[in-house]
């Protein structure tokens, strides 16, 4: 079983979708959580209630503003004047074409570039400097299946964020493994959220399945419990590894 009692985890974009059921099963293993939101309020008040404070905190900071993991990383820290896991789920995906005018492009891009990566990055600086000072922790980064086989032409802004989250955690894997601080990635394909409900809705589940061999999206759930296994430690010697889930969809 895991046991993650003791252990203080900030989980990024925690109110809804693969977020939401990261803190409940997070918390639900032990850990006390602090649920970062951006503007999901309400969400996040629910999930607090459902758990009790004693065992969550709700804290809001838009991660789309320059120095906003920085400021993240410091109220989160407030709480129990130390974290051992870093989770950084929170991301947007934005279409953007090349047809689109040059400042829409941009726009798209910036966007993206500063929440996926950016304020994701300055979370992991964060995180690093922490741990180096306390014995070690654990840092997981949500990528995509698209960080590896692309995505269609108006999210390759989307993918390329995603490509920098891997190459961005294998890196810390190897760099400060010494220091006891670890580092893995999770890749999710299709997984069955609100946000893909919308997708369902404009396309058809058909089409969205199609390339997926087990037939459907994958359940949040089945996010949640990789993203709990690799915040217990039972399998330090791992670091640097990202872990599919999308079905066989992509297999590397």
């Amino acid at each position: 079983m895991i046991d993650l009692n003791q252990k203080v985890v900030l989980v990024t974009g925690g109110s809804r979708g693969i977020g939401a059921y990261i803190v409940r099963t997070l918390a639900q293993a032990g850990a006390q959580v602090i649920l970062h939101y951006s503007t999901s309020a309400v969400a996040a008040e629910q999930i607090v209630a459902d758990l009790g404070t004693d065992r969550v905190v709700a804290v809001r900071t838009p991660l789309d503003a320059d120095g906003a993991g920085t400021r993240l990383w410091s109220a989160a820290l407030a709480w129990r004047g130390h974290i051992d896991v870093l989770v950084n789920n929170a991301g947007v995906a934005m279409e953007a074409s090349v047809d689109d005018s040059i400042d829409a492009w941009r726009a798209a891009w910036d966007t993206t570039w500063q929440v996926n990566v950016v304020a994701l990055a300055d979370l992991c600086r964060e995180a690093i400097l922490h741990f180096r000072e306390h014995r070690g922790g654990t840092i997981v980064n949500v990528s995509s299946r698209a960080a590896f086989r692309g995505d269609d032409p108006h999210y390759m802004h989307y993918a390329a964020s995603k490509g920098a989250v891997v190459a961005l955690t294998k890196s810390i894997a190897r760099g400060y493994a010494k220091d006891g601080v670890l580092a893995y990635g999770v890749a999710p394909g299709w997984v069955r959220t609100d946000m893909a409900e919308q997708s369902i809705q404009m396309v058809g589940m058909e089409r969205l399945v199609r390339d997926i061999p087990m037939g459907e999206m994958a359940p949040p759930q089945d996010v949640a419990n990789v993203i709990a296994f690799l915040a217990s430690g039972l399998a330090p010697h791992a670091t640097g590894t990202t872990i599919d889930v999308n079905g066989a969809s992509y297999v590397r």
